[in-house]
């Protein structure tokens, strides 16, 4: 009997070790072979929680929830600006240049610049660049023109993010009365080109949005158009929905579909915005609430979650070590502009649904770590939409411009816009939010800055930051 048990020891005991020399060998062997790393960044141009919270009201109703609201962790990122003539001096409003150039570089600039610092106006390097330089594919999507100023930070720089194209780079207007002067930057100069000359010369693997009209006229100094130059360059045009579902293998491709931003998803009931409520001799007269309608002009625009998840499929399928890629719902801030709260509702509607689809990706992708944040808070106050301080015999109301929506739980929403009297709202500093998948939970803080979050990323992929 005592031989017996010495034996079934023995054969313990050995089974034992046979097995940890197993798992050591499986571990060698996943050591050397380690999953792709992921990073997919969500931005809500101008999506701060009052956009959050009117399009949830909208959406879902009061008590749903959007799926935003069940990211396994939520911080706040405080949003950084400073003077360009004096860079020691807080500018405490930023714009969406200065403010995507903090998250793509990790550096703090000045407003309209685009991934340069202020006062020195020295080139930035990228996350885009960086990554790149790593072996890493990198994509941009946004439904924006591909040279807008979310982007174009992550992939190209200049002083002013007017700069999109070869026409625009010196003795220009912005919207008709802003001077823009590139000169240092153009290709004649020594510089690297226009924003839409820098997308063609860059790392990157694909761009998706708008903006036509930025690569239809002629490169700088040449006899080419920039769509001719681009498909030169290595790039596929994709101008349709339907070349979204087809594959292209070992080709960089570049998809504009729109002459400049994508048309948006929803608009107020016969394309109605904002209005002022009139006083009357008694009270006032407030805007007749409206619901929210789908915009016929949006029709065959491919949607934001299609784009991305084409995106996702070629930067997966030819990848490696992993990739890097923005996303951008910009038209909650272009929509806020305009004093349309329906239009922006439904850019955070489309921004939800490419969530969905990032989601979705990082289930069966597990080193994937997705980040969902805006660049600034943007003009738009969810408000009583009857004062609470209202009277039969006072007029009292905002002395903005008021958006009231009959939403689908049948209440009346008010959304006020106030920051100024001119065509366009402005930016506001409030803190925005930031949400993240259960891989960002344990190495995103309760707080922190929008160069911080370039930080994260950047070590997140392992990228050499010096």
């Amino acid at each position: 009997m005592l031989l017996i048990s010495k034996i079934a020891l023995y054969t313990v005991v050995l089974l034992l070790v046979c097995a940890q020399a197993g798992n050591t060998l499986a571990g060698g062997d996943n050591a050397a072979v380690q999953s792709p790393k992921n990073v997919i960044l969500i931005i809500g141009d101008g999506m701060d929680d009052h956009q959050i919270s009117i399009a949830r009201n909208y959406l879902v109703g009061a008590r749903g929830r959007l799926s935003l609201d069940s990211m396994a962790h939520r911080s706040v990122v405080q949003v950084l600006t400073v003077d360009n003539a004096q860079p020691e001096k807080a500018v405490y409003v930023a714009d969406s240049a200065n403010s995507a150039s903090a998250i793509a570089s990790g550096s703090v600039t000045s407003r309209a610049r685009i991934a340069t610092s202020a006062g020195t106006d020295k080139d930035l390097p990228t996350l885009v660049e960086l990554a790149s330089a790593a072996g890493f594919r990198t994509g941009v999507v946004t439904t924006a023109s591909v040279t807008d100023a979310t982007p174009a930070a992550f992939y190209a720089h200049t002083n002013l993010r007017y700069c999109e194209n070869p026409s625009m780079m010196k003795d220009a207007l912005a919207y008709g009365r802003v001077p823009v002067d590139c000169s240092q930057d153009l290709i004649a100069n020594g510089g690297l080109g226009s924003i839409a000359e820098q997308l063609l010369s860059s790392d990157l693997d694909l761009a998706f949005g708008g903006g036509q009209k930025h690569f239809a006229m002629l490169g700088e100094g040449s006899s080419k158009s920039l769509l001719v130059q681009a498909r030169e360059s290595g790039f596929e045009l994709l101008d349709s929905k339907a070349q979204l579902d087809k594959q292209y293998p070992n080709k960089k491709m570049l998809g504009l579909f729109a002459r400049s931003t994508l048309p948006v998803v929803l608009r107020g009931q016969g394309g109605r915005g904002a209005e002022a409520a009139v006083p009357k001799q008694n009270g006032v007269s407030l805007p007749e609430a409206m619901p929210c309608e789908n915009n016929p002009k949006f029709a065959d625009t491919p949607s934001l979650k299609l784009m991305t998840e084409a995106a996702l499929a070629h930067l997966s399928r030819e990848s490696q070590a992993g990739f890097f890629l923005m996303v951008e719902s910009a038209s909650i801030d272009k929509q806020s502009h305009l004093r349309n709260a329906c239009g922006s509702i439904g850019e955070v509607a489309q921004l939800n649904e490419a969530l969905d689809s990032a989601l979705l990706f990082a289930e069966t992708h597990e080193n994937t770590l997705i980040i969902v944040t805006a660049d600034h808070g943007q003009a738009a106050q969810l408000i009583p939409s009857v004062s609470l301080y209202s009277n039969p015999d006072l007029a009292i109301y905002s002395p903005g411009k008021l958006f009231r929506i009959i939403t689908p739980e049948g209440a009346v929403m008010a959304v006020n816009y106030a920051t100024n009297d001119f065509v366009s709202e402005e930016h506001t500093g409030v803190n925005v939010p930031l949400f993240t998948n259960g891989v960002g939970k344990n190495i995103l803080p309760s707080m922190l800055t929008q160069p911080d979050l370039f930080g994260v990323m950047s070590d997140y992929l392992g990228l050499d930051r010096q």
